[in-house]
């Protein structure tokens, strides 16, 4: 039975995305309406983590990309960066439960016990107590994934590449997904929010982690340890959406940059 002493308390329901179930739910069958081809081989995705009524569409394009593969997770490692902590190395929560008003996710304490003991990887409630890049993801993969399915959530600090791969490597296996959390730039003008977009999409399909940093997206050093995963599994990378806040609500004088990208 859930404790809602060992649940995480939500941070960012009614303003990331609305708190109200019902409201919630139309808005994930909008998004999840997109037709995006379903890559059933897929491993991973990349995905934003804006107030929904900006990056809601584009999330939906990155899940719906791997909807089959998160339907058979058994694990599902969730990604992103540190907004409002500054510190070195990935937070693990000591709570079990993560909840959205549409449900909770028990954390994966056998992945959580393989870390905890790895190089760069230590218990930091804080760094997950108000963190929206995260929190913002839990409604979509509550949408598509088992019940059974076990969470692995991680912020991420200032890392080395290499220490959040091992890590990484250390607890995937064939039963796992993979959900990095990202924007890419943040409060250009439209036409060089998409110019510096497509440089950053670019490097990321050509699993060039060097080529990314925090200018590009926020997720960076999520983004870059994965990418050494990713290169040592061979595994291919596909854009799969790429647009920016003027393209989805408000203007176009200071955007935030958008994309949504599977691995297979």
């Amino acid at each position: 039975m859930r404790s809602e002493a060992l649940t995480r308390p939500m941070a960012v329901a009614g303003t990331f995305y609305p708190n109200d179930p019902q409201q919630l739910n139309r808005l994930l069958d909008e998004y999840f309406g997109a037709e995006v081809e379903d890559r059933q081989d897929a491993v991973a995705i990349i995905g934003p983590h804006a107030g929904l009524v900006y990056s809601g569409p584009i999330a939906g394009s990155a899940y719906n990309s791997a909807r089959s593969a998160i339907e058979q997770a058994e694990r599902i490692v969730l990604i992103g960066p540190s907004h409002r902590v500054g510190f070195h190395g990935v937070a693990l929560s000591g709570y079990r439960w993560f909840e959205s008003p549409i449900g909770a996710l028990e954390i994966d304490q056998e992945a959580y016990d393989i870390l905890k003991d790895m190089p760069g990887f230590t218990v930091r409630e804080d760094a997950h107590a108000l963190e929206h890049g995260l929190e913002v993801h839990l409604p979509f993969i509550q949408r598509v994934a088992k019940a059974t399915a076990k969470l692995v959530p991680l912020v991420v600090g200032q890392v080395d590449d290499d220490q959040l791969a091992a890590g990484l490597d250390a607890i995937i296996d064939e039963t796992t997904f993979v959900i990095i959390s990202s924007d890419l730039s943040h409060f250009h003008d439209y036409e060089t929010a998409r110019r510096l977009d497509a440089q950053t999409s670019q490097a990321i399909q050509e699993k060039r982690p060097d080529d990314i940093d925090g200018k590009g997206a926020c997720g960076a050093a999520a983004i870059r340890g994965y990418l050494h995963t990713a290169a040592s599994s061979n595994l291919g990378v596909e854009i799969v959406d790429l647009r920016n806040s003027g393209d989805t609500a408000g203007g176009k004088d200071r955007v935030v940059g958008y994309g949504a990208y599977v691995f297979r």
